[in-house]
Parts: C-alpha cells; sequence; structure tokens
C-alpha cells in the first residue's frame, strides 16, 4: 500500500524543534528522511525554481546513512546533489545562497548521541516556522528510491574559508596564541586553517572520533575546568570551539573562561558597526543597556523567529542577530573596512571569533568585557524531563505568577514583571531575571538567570534547577 509523506511523518515522533526536524535516532530511519526531503522539496518548488540542492552532514555516526536516504530521494525526484560531507552549516548554507538552491544540512547540533535532525534552507535562507507547516502539509504518495551517498566536493568548505580570508587582513592575529578544543566539531578541519592564514600559533586540543555533544548554552563543568587548565598550560590568547554543527560559536578569554553567547554576539555586533539587532527573548539585557543599537527587537526563542525579525528591521543600514547559545546571524550586507561582507541570515560561530580577536587587537579578550554594562547570565538544563511535563509545569507557574516565587525556592523575591513570550520570564524588583522554558530540540527543561553579579546569576540558576528537579521527581513518584 503507498504511504503519503505526510502520514509518515507524522508517525515518525519526528518534529520540528527551535531549527530543524529532530529525533531519536530509531525514528530517523530512511523512509522518514525521504519523506521529509520529499516533502521540503515540493513545498520549495512553489516558489522557486532549482535543479540541484546541497547536501552536508556533521560527524555523528549516522549522518552519511541519513543524507544517503535524502539524496536517493532527490535522484527520485530528478534533482541533483551537490554533496559536501562534513562541514558547518554555515559552510552549507553559505554555498547554497551564492548557488541560489535549497540545502540539507543532516545534524542534530548539540544534542544527545542518540538523537539527530535535519536543518532545511531555500535558495535565500533558512526555512521559516510557516515553511515548516506548509513542509508537514504535504499529502502524496513517497516516491520508491535508492539511497545513495556521492563523492564529496570541498567546494563549499573552500568557499567558506575565503569568505573569512577575503575580508580581513592576512596578518591581523599575527603574535596570538590560539587554542581550538576540536572534538567532533564538523569544522574542525576548517578552523585551524583560518587561523592559520590570520598569522596566529594554533595548537589543537582534544579531536575526538566519538561524537561530542557539546552544548553552548549550558557548558559542562568538565569543559569549564579544561578551558582554565588550557589556558594555564599554553598561555593562550584565546581558545575556541563549537557545537557539533559549526554555528554556535564557544570562546574562552585568555584565563580561559568561556564567554557567555549573548555577551560574545553583543561585542561581536559593536565590533561590526550593527546598527539594529533581532535577539530572543533570554538574551542579556545589557543589549539595550549597552546602547550601542538604534533598535532591538526580541523575539522567540529559535533561529527562525530572528530571522523573521529582520524584515522589521529593513530600514536599517547594518542588520544582524544572534542568540543566547552564541550563533550570530549576519542580516544584511555590511563593509568592513573597504570590503564588503555578505550577508548570511543563519547562525554561525567562525564570524564572531574573528571579529572579537579582532576588536581585542593587542589588549586581552577579557579586557572587552569591561565595555560593557556590568550583568551576567547563567543557563543550565535538566536532561530527560518529558517536554509534556515541561510545559504543563510552566503552563502552571504562568497561571499564578506570585506562586512560581515559592514554588522555585525564592521567596527572598518580589516579582515586577511577568513575560510569557517563549516561557515563562520573571523579572524582580531587584533586577534578577529567571526564565524557564522546555527545550525545543530535546526533552529538557532550560534555566536562563540573569544577575547584577556573575555568581548570583549562577546561583538562580541553580536554586530554580534544584527546585524544578524535586517538583519533578515527586510528579514521577
Amino acid at each position: 500500500m503507498t504511504v503519503n509523506t505526510s502520514q509518515i511523518i507524522a508517525n515518525s515522533h519526528v518534529a520540528f524543534g527551535t531549527s530543524g526536524a529532530r529525533g531519536l535516532l530509531t525514528d530517523f530511519n530512511a523512509e522518514v528522511c525521504a519523506a521529509f526531503t520529499q516533502s521540503f522539496i515540493t513545498s520549495t518548488q512553489t516558489n522557486f525554481k532549482f535543479e540541484r540542492v546541497a547536501i552536508g552532514i556533521d560527524n555523528r555516526p549516522s549522518s552519511p546513512q541519513m543524507a544517503a536516504a535524502c539524496i536517493g530521494l532527490l535522484q527520485a525526484m530528478g534533482i541533483g546533489a551537490d554533496y559536501y560531507g562534513v562541514l558547518p552549516t554555515p559552510a552549507l548554507a553559505f554555498q547554497a545562497m551564492q548557488d541560489k538552491i535549497p540545502a540539507i544540512m543532516i545534524t542534530g547540533s548539540h544534542i544527545p548521541f542518540d538523537r539527530n535532525g535535519i536543518k532545511f534552507y531555500r535558495p535565500d535562507g533558512e526555512i521559516t516556522k510557516a515553511d515548516e507547516s506548509t513542509i508537514l502539509a504535504q499529502h502524496e504518495p513517497l516516491l520508491s528510491f535508492t539511497a545513495h551517498l556521492p563523492v564529496v566536493s570541498k567546494v563549499a568548505t573552500e568557499n567558506y574559508i575565503n569568505r573569512y580570508l577575503s575580508i580581513y587582513p592576512a596578518n591581523i592575529l599575527a603574535g596570538k596564541h590560539i587554542g581550538i578544543y576540536e572534538h567532533s566539531s564538523a569544522g574542525r578541519e576548517i578552523y585551524h586553517r583560518v587561523f592559520a592564514a590570520f598569522g596566529a600559533t594554533v595548537t589543537r586540543l582534544e579531536p575526538s572520533d566519538s561524537f561530542v555533544p557539546i552544548d553552548t548554552e549550558a557548558v559542562s563543568e568538565a569543559d569549564k575546568l579544561k578551558g582554565l587548565n588550557w589556558a594555564r598550560q599554553y598561555q593562550f590568547d584565546a581558545i575556541f570551539s563549537t557545537d557539533g554543527d559549526g554555528d554556535r560559536p564557544l570562546i574562552a578569554d585568555e584565563q580561559g573562561n568561556w564567554l557567555r553567547g549573548d555577551i560574545v554576539g553583543l561585542l561581536c555586533a559593536k565590533a561590526l558597526g550593527v546598527d539594529a539587532l533581532a535577539v530572543p527573548v533570554s538574551c542579556n539585557t545589557a543589549i539595550e543597556k549597552s546602547g550601542v543599537f538604534s533598535q532591538v527587537i526580541r523575539t522567540k526563542i529559535g533561529s527562525p523567529y530572528v530571522i523573521a525579525a529582520f524584515a522589521n528591521l529593513a530600514a536599517e543600514k547594518n542588520v544582524a542577530g544572534f542568540e543566547a547559545n552564541g550563533g550570530f546571524l549576519l542580516g544584511s550586507d555590511i563593509m568592513l573596512a573597504d570590503k564588503e561582507l555578505k550577508a548570511l541570515p543563519t547562525r554561525d560561530a567562525l564570524l564572531p571569533v574573528l571579529a572579537l580577536l579582532t576588536m581585542a587587537g593587542d589588549r586581552p579578550l577579557s579586557t572587552l568585557l569591561a565595555m560593557l554594562p556590568q550583568r551576567f547570565t547563567a543557563s543550565d538544563r535538566i536532561q530527560n524531563v518529558p517536554t509534556a511535563w515541561s510545559k504543563k509545569f510552566i503552563e502552571k507557574l504562568a497561571l499564578q505568577p506570585e506562586s512560581a516565587i515559592t514554588a522555585l525556592n525564592l521567596t527572598e523575591k518580589k516579582l515586577q514583571l511577568v513575560n510569557q513570550t517563549d516561557g515563562l520570564r520573571l523579572t524582580f524588583t531587584d533586577g534578577d531575571i529567571v526564565h524557564l522554558r522546555p527545550s525545543g530540540n530535546a526533552p529538557e527543561i532550560r534555566c536562563y538567570s540573569e544577575a547584577n553579579k556573575e555568581f548570583q546569576a549562577e546561583d538562580l540558576t541553580t536554586t530554580v534547577l534544584r527546585a524544578v528537579r524535586a517538583l519533578y521527581l515527586a510528579d514521577s513518584d
């Protein structure tokens, strides 16, 4: 019996998260990958004409098999595939935008090892939430296909490298010593080449043949310790890493302290001369307090929401966005000195580190933080919490925000403002902020906190998540 693509997707337990379709490996069989691909292509053909699609993968062991199913389906539709193998998501997106063709990236980014995902790009950039709905609404018989993996082309990788080598001066990092925490990042064969080309001494750290799910919003205690130890051992000027697919940066200063992603984004925007920003509601309020930007729009969490907000900033000259995870989205072409850097409205990890190192010049990277209002954020998560429970729990708190203070063990706080743009964000009269929301990518509940002192933000996150964990365990008994 012929099965329709919408039925296959609906029965797969794979769903769109904050960026792309995500699910368990056991749910991402060849038929499901093919159904998503066929539905994406059919919906995209409504507005665009193309004969080829760009395909890339991350270093997860399951990614080549998933890509093969997608490419097999493309062939069944009479569409060619430009297969670029392992490369960062922004490199694939940049190549596809230059070629004016769609793209499919097989990646689970930072989510646990037993999961994976697919990100989709139209010829003009990342798909929107409306596009996701259109993809899910396609109802046609799944074509017969044979999985196939072509020879890898290195064109997209080289063009991504040249994107930055053609903009910044060749000696811009001369005299600097940069550590690269490579783990299993999709860009680990790229970054050392870029830094070295700019004159830096590079030390490559801990490449891994096993996949390492680095989450730039919830840096593990082990990775925090690694940063401090590496800084002492090697006397680095900075340490650079990314999440699994290379669209979120993780940057440490000369002391080995990992910088918060939204602070990285704020500094990067300042370095690039950005006029207007779109950022998620979870980002640090130092953005507005800095007084650097003519307009700041706050959105729901997820790059599609940030990209959608760019349309409301079109009147501004230089437009960008970033997320609390550090991923930087360049919403318009900008001039750096006398050279034009083309827009790349998808998360990128390489531009922020180059912008920060360039802005720092001969100064330690940590001195850049003194340029900003002293507001500190912290975030963490509780894993293996069903999304349904997280949503119900947060909805219950939102109905009686005052009672949330007691439930979260924040009885010394007095509530000032409630924001439900995405989850539940509570602002207190002392300026502290606590923000709870379910992860859009995995069964996790996340907490973002903000305060005037770093330890206060960290304590808030610890206190709230301890309370949430206790309530979850009590409900689970």
